[in-house]
């Protein structure tokens, strides 16, 4: 299992797996053939079903173009074997000769991948030797500490400056949200809400205000996203509203410390982390029970802590935040990361402080383990037909046109 640098990418939105990755990809090529004078790009599956929403061409085209003419080809009818999101490079000299192609493939969270067994520039350097829930509950148990620090114990130490800079952003992307106004880019003319939510929910009384806040805030890092701006993949950047919404509201509501905040950081990392090693964190592999769902359960264990969850209650709080998320399809009206998927951080968020709550009042023993939820996620995921899995053809977004 990677270090959370890996899940808690620093980027511009409005998809880490439609935009980050093949922007990412884009600039391997690039490096690998830097005097090539021409490109083509051919996009398959779910990149190409809604790629043109996510600027999945204006990610490449924008990374290639100054070394030459780009070319994109989409085929959303093939899907490559290894992962819905297949993407293949090809370089063209001078003469239009060919200098090399590459298939490559965005698995999710930014994330890139050549296939089952990557070696190279795909190496991945795995620092935490245990991989399950159960383990690592043994090892706080069994030693006194909590899931933070395990965090710290496998991490290096920058680990702590990185997950500032990573709260910052966060803080930053809310702060930014609540204050704009306007329509977001794309077809849909959807309006901004987070600053409406915000200022009606200054004007409630403080039952009503608090889960007024948490909706202006999902709303604020969501939206930024959709308008392409700088978030953290928290796991991804269609789910990044959700935990930022839930930190910010508690560090404004209940003052907790920077430093409390950064160890909530780090145990939700964790448990999003186990889920991208065992499961999936791409929409486009199992759905967006994979995206909201697995940020649900981050934000409800990083609450659950702050709030002095033993190990048990905190691994219940992620067992529910993502349970309840099961079979979520992941159906982006137009392919673009508006409808239904800003509604859905906030509900999540709010979804994610019930979870929290709940494992709270119990002694934090259940029957279904967060792990088991995992494989139950993946499985769900490969049954949910592909028509419901970021092609923009089914779902909510039957019947509207890119």
């Amino acid at each position: 299992m990677e270090s959370l640098t890996e899940l808690y990418r620093i980027g511009i939105g409005p998809s880490s797996s439609h935009t980050m990755g093949p922007q990412k990809a884009a600039k391997l090529f690039l490096d690998r053939y830097s005097a090539a004078k021409s490109f083509k790009v051919i996009l398959y599956g779910s990149l190409a079903a809604t790629g043109k929403g996510h600027m999945t061409d204006v990610a490449i085209v924008n990374t290639l173009n100054p070394a030459g003419k780009v070319d994109i080809e989409w085929q959303p009818q093939v899907f490559l074997p290894f992962h819905p999101n297949g993407m293949k490079f090809f370089a063209y000299g001078e003469n239009h000769e060919s200098l090399g192609e590459w298939t490559v493939y965005s698995v999710g969270g930014g994330a890139l991948s050549e296939g089952t067994e990557d070696t190279g520039v795909f190496t991945h350097r795995h620092i935490y030797p245990l991989t399950t829930i159960k383990d690592i509950m043994g090892w706080c148990y069994e030693n006194g500490r909590s899931y933070w620090e395990y965090v710290d114990m496998c991490e290096k130490p920058e680990i702590w400056e990185y997950l500032h800079e990573v709260w910052e952003i966060m803080k930053a992307a809310v702060e930014r949200g609540i204050n704009h106004e306007g329509v977001l880019p794309g077809p849909l003319g959807l309006a901004r809400k987070a600053s409406t939510y915000y200022i009606k929910a200054c004007g409630y009384k403080p039952s009503l205000q608090s889960r007024g806040m948490v909706y202006a805030y999902a709303l604020a890092v969501s939206e930024e996203n959709a308008s392409g701006d700088n978030i953290v993949t928290a796991p991804t950047c269609g789910a990044c509203g959700v935990v930022p919404a839930v930190l910010y509201h508690l560090y404004k509501g209940h003052n907790f410390s920077e430093i409390k905040i950064l160890h909530a950081l780090a145990t939700a990392g964790l448990f999003g982390n186990i889920v991208k090693q065992n499961a999936s964190i791409s929409g486009a592999e199992v759905g967006c029970q994979g995206e909201v769902g697995v940020a649900c359960a981050m934000a409800s264990v990083a609450s659950c802590q702050l709030f002095g969850g033993s190990p048990s209650q905190i691994e219940y709080a992620a067992e529910m935040g993502l349970e309840h998320h099961l079979g979520m399809t992941c159906d982006p009206v137009c392919g673009l990361v508006q409808i239904p998927c800003i509604e859905r951080n906030a509900f999540a968020a709010c979804r994610a402080l019930d979870a929290q709550l709940y494992a709270s009042f119990s002694d934090g023993q259940h029957r279904v383990s967060f792990d088991r939820v995992v494989e139950v996620m993946k499985q769900t995921g490969h049954d949910i037909p592909s028509l419901y899995k970021e092609t923009s053809r089914g779902g909510l977004a039957k019947g509207f046109a890119e």
